[in-house]
């Protein structure tokens, strides 16, 4: 799997999550302590998201980091 598909796949669950949990990508960035925009750009696949930046965001989804990788 190449980087691109990896951050694809990332990006697929948290909106996955996100959306299951009704919340908009402002209130996920902003629980999160993240820019809005930079969080669209990870949902869509555009940016290595930081280990650091990943685990914030599963705790505001509520999900494990587990069910956001996609190996």
């Amino acid at each position: 799997m190449d980087s691109l598909q990896t951050r694809e796949g990332i990006g697929f669950k948290l909106k996955k999550a996100r959306s299951k949990k009704k919340l908009t990508q402002a209130q996920v960035a902003e629980k999160a302590g993240i820019n809005t925009n930079y969080y669209a750009c990870i949902e869509r696949g555009e940016v290595n998201v930081s280990t650091e930046k990943l685990l914030k965001i599963v705790k505001v989804l509520g999900v494990k980091s587990s069910e956001v990788l996609p190996f």
